[in-house]
């Protein structure tokens, strides 16, 4: 059996269940408890970072080692075209999306963890475990290590939105330019994955860990920016491709 270990709420995550949702293959998403999962990470992969996926002997780390990986060993839906300039053309989208995932985290939860009560860190605590059975402690203690871990301040922050913001005219030019369908080619790529997965916080799309929520407070600037990229073609795009590509094999709850 195929074992996703993730934490719910990371797009890396998102994008790694996508990867093997997109291959067709049966895995179980394993949650691991945030600090204690570098105890089990260390001791098998040599680093904390998650998603990892198992499978079989296999323990892969970093969601773009894992589309490697699939691709290799499960070429059916291929990920990365073979093609070598289409090939280049998704990596660089590839790996700007790394850059562009730890913008996104920062800047949003400099926004979340304002809120008293944030669905959001609810998320974090789980259904179940030591964060959710002492929760009291455990919330208070979350709220100071993703600041510091995220490293949120007011310049941090700024900067994170001035370099979110030349990245989202960058990948909408890149998708006009190819047509407005997909980013490379003529369909679904690593490429459209990455960037999609990344911005689904942003855009709080239905039926991720993200989704719009009326009964929550949101601050205006998070609506704000949400709607600005909701009326680009790349906004349409990425809610599109997650209304007609997403086909979530398992639910992004984990076990």
């Amino acid at each position: 059996m195929r074992i996703l270990y993730q934490f719910p709420l990371s797009h890396f995550c998102e994008k790694a269940r996508w990867l093997l949702d997109h291959k067709e293959l049966d895995y179980v998403a394993q949650n691991l408890t945030p600090g204690l999962h570098r105890i089990k990470m260390l001791l098998h992969t040599n680093q904390h970072a998650l998603p990892v996926l198992k499978d079989g002997e296999q323990w892969i780390t970093d969601s773009t080692k894992i589309a490697l990986y699939l691709d290799q060993n499960y070429p059916e839906h291929t990920l990365i075209r073979k093609e070598a300039e289409l090939r280049d053309q998704i990596l660089s989208i590839d790996a700007k999306t790394q850059e562009l995932g730890n913008h996104v985290r920062r800047w949003l939860f400099f926004y979340i963890l304002k809120q008293e009560n944030s669905n959001t860190l609810d998320v974090i605590l789980g259904e179940k475990g030591i964060l959710r059975n002492w929760q009291k402690l455990s919330v208070p203690a979350m709220r100071l290590a993703l600041k510091r871990m995220l490293n949120i301040n007011e310049q941090s922050v700024g900067e994170s939105k001035i370099r979110m913001d030349e990245l989202i005219e960058e990948f909408n030019q890149t998708l006009i330019e190819n047509g407005g369908r997909y980013l490379v080619g003529q369909r679904l790529t690593l490429a459209d994955i990455a960037v999609c997965s990344m911005f689904a916080p942003l855009l709080m799309i239905e039926g991720t860990p993200w989704e719009l929520d009326l009964s929550q407070h949101y601050e205006s600037e998070v609506l704000q920016s949400r709607a600005q990229l909701m009326q680009l073609p790349l906004g349409q795009y990425i809610q599109r491709v997650y209304d007609t590509e997403r086909n979530a094999r398992i639910d992004w709850r984990g076990i």
